[in-house]
């Protein structure tokens, strides 16, 4: 928690919160990125045009920062590329076991009270610490 900007994670926050709100009151669906994202890939025809750009939306965020505020957002990335694909394939293999991803379950899930979400999150932070903790006691991370 070095850099703890309480002010624009509660403006995320917010801005998270309403687009899934928005999502589930305009078009009846979850704001759960892995299913969005699948179903811009594989769904049926009729049903792939707010998932594009939903995830257009994603994406062009960090380009719209950078308009706004005259330079790119930080972001460092310090593990190798291996490495990345490999927890990549791991998160998405886990959110197909998972029924879904931390967005779906966290964001959408725990504020419709779903029990299945609410096993899901516990379930993920559980693994979390987990991981934390053996990286840090064991591989000295």
């Amino acid at each position: 928690m070095e850099n703890f900007t309480p002010i624009s994670a509660s403006i995320g926050g917010a801005l998270i919160g309403l687009s899934a709100v928005l999502l589930m009151a305009l078009n009846g669906r979850i704001a759960g990125i892995s299913g969005v994202f699948s179903g811009a890939v594989f769904a049926e025809r009729g049903d792939k045009v707010w998932r594009a750009m939903f995830v257009l939306g994603l994406i062009a965020a960090p380009a719209l920062w950078a308009m706004a505020r005259g330079t790119e957002p930080p972001f460092e990335m310090t593990d190798s590329w291996p490495l990345i694909i490999a927890a990549g394939l791991l998160v998405g293999f886990g959110t197909r076991l998972g029924s879904g991803c931390t967005s779906g379950h966290g964001v959408c899930g725990l504020s419709r009270l779903s029990p299945r979400s609410m096993a899901s999150v516990a379930i993920f932070t559980g693994a979390g610490m987990a991981t934390v903790a053996v990286a840090k006691s064991v591989l000295g991370a």
